[in-house]
């Protein structure tokens, strides 16, 4: 069982040891040193809450209002969400800040807790080491009895998040109506499964679900990777179909599907948005150092510049801020719109994709067709305690010194045609590798090569 504290916040498995696993007396400590900075800086301090659909969600949720007012806070309380929509409901209510418990993509026995900022983004590294030391110290303090804060149910957050997006300029709704488009939605049993239809609903968009029972039993491995999807695949298909949408239980990653139950690629989710952006916004991009090159090639056709980040949403926002760029995420299906907000969100990707496939009068299939090929291979290795991946990553800079390396975050090595990337999870206890080729064979010899250099290490 595992506690994970990284600046993409804090992860873990539900039961267990206090120190070692997501409990109780672990949240107490790390929400109410949450509270106790941002209480430093308001009076009158409020905090956005919300949580996706896992079955310790509830729990989880009714203890984190608690030590919040128990602080002297307010909190407004959307329940059930999505994490951008916790994201842009700070903004919109201009909260001190937010909780988001939800462990992404991790299995239904990992939660977590994502502190957000009063911009409605994530908390960076020194506040999260400020933090972490807090929620070890015997500095906190509480509210007396006539400063306890209130819980404030708000039940439109979902509803003025799709409010925003439609009210984009380079969004058009009514576009996608006219085209008539039939989705099959693979809900994953968590907040997709109501998010991702309300947006379909405003689009105009006819829309089978799958997955659609929001109890937090994941019907297959959560993350939303090709072979976790046959089930989609296989409905897009029975239902005719012009596409499949698959999201994470949290909704800011985004996967796509062709009429034939073929996916788009996730790494294909960004490269095609930020197409439809620069199109009527010319300027930068930016990903990952672990994403597809795609992406470069397509801002290269515009005239304008991308830059690659650390891995994780906040780095990736950093360097968005550093070089204004006008479109940035991830390559496993996260899309950052600066005029929306600063956070990975699939419901604006849902609209920009759709509002491009309107445009292009292709299909799905036929759109992929436009961007640059390239294959790409994911392998991890699991981490033991006695494992120290700053030694692993300094044997394989040995290995591989006579290549161009980049060491910003792990090991990047870039050969003519192909790279990989070696770094340690910010999420999991594992190191990650990808690789990317202009075949798929060839990715996934790359990337099995280093793994195999790593577990005989």
């Amino acid at each position: 069982m595992t506690l994970i504290k990284s600046v993409s916040g804090i992860r873990g498995t539900i039961g267990g040891i206090p120190k070692d696993n997501l409990t109780p007396i672990d949240l107490v400590s790390l929400v109410s040193a949450y509270g106790m900075i941002i209480s430093k800086n308001s009076a009158n301090p409020k905090i956005v809450l919300g949580r996706d659909g896992r079955i310790s969600g509830p729990m989880l949720h009714s203890i984190t209002a608690n030590v919040l007012i128990g602080l002297g806070i307010d909190v407004i309380d959307v329940g059930l969400s999505t994490t951008p929509t916790v994201e842009m409901c700070v903004i919109q209510q201009k909260a001190d800040g937010g909780i988001i418990l939800t462990a992404s993509h991790n299995p239904a026995h990992w939660n977590a807790l994502k502190f957000l900022n009063n911009d409605g983004e994530f908390l960076s590294p020194e506040v999260g080491a400020e933090l972490l030391q807090l929620a070890d110290s015997d500095s906190i303090e509480y509210a007396t009895i006539d400063s306890i804060g209130e819980i404030i149910k708000y039940d439109n957050a979902l509803e003025q998040h799709i409010s925003a997006i439609a009210n984009i300029e380079i969004i058009d709704f009514e576009k996608v109506r006219r085209e008539k488009y039939k989705a099959v939605v693979d809900g994953i049993n968590s907040s997709g499964a109501v998010a991702v239809p309300k947006l379909l609903e405003a689009m105009g968009v006819e829309y089978q679900i799958i997955n659609g029972n929001v109890n937090g039993r994941f019907a297959h491995n959560p993350e939303p990777l090709e072979e976790n999807l046959f089930q989609l695949s296989d409905e897009v298909v029975k239902q005719k179909a012009d596409f499949g949408i698959a999201v994470d239980p949290d909704v800011d990653r985004l996967v796509l599907m062709d009429h034939k139950g073929k996916l788009f690629g996730e790494e294909y989710t960004l490269v095609a948005c930020a197409d439809y952006i620069l199109s009527h916004k010319i300027g930068n991009t930016v990903s990952n150092l672990s994403s597809t090159r795609a992406l470069k090639d397509i801002t290269s056709r515009y005239g304008t510049q991308y830059h690659a980040s650390e891995v994780g949403e906040y780095y990736v926002v950093q360097k968005m801020k550093q070089t204004r760029a006008v479109i940035g995420g991830e390559g496993n299906g996260g899309i950052i719109l600066p005029e929306l907000h600063y956070g990975r969100d699939a419901l604006v990707g849902i609209a920009i994709f759709l509002n491009l496939l309107a445009d292009s009068k292709q299909n799905v299939q036929e759109l992929k067709n436009n961007y640059p090929e390239y294959h790409m291979a994911k392998l991890k290795v699991t981490l033991t305690k006695s494992d120290s991946p700053d030694e692993i990553l300094s044997y394989l800079f040995t290995e591989y010194k006579e290549h161009k390396i980049d060491k910003t975050d792990g090991l990047k090595i870039d050969f003519e045609n192909s790279w990989v990337h070696i770094r340690k999870s910010n999420t999991e206890p594992i190191m990650r590798i990808y690789s990317e080729a202009k075949s798929l064979e060839e990715a996934e010899f790359l990337a099995s090569k280093v793994k195999e250099q790593i577990s005989n290490f």
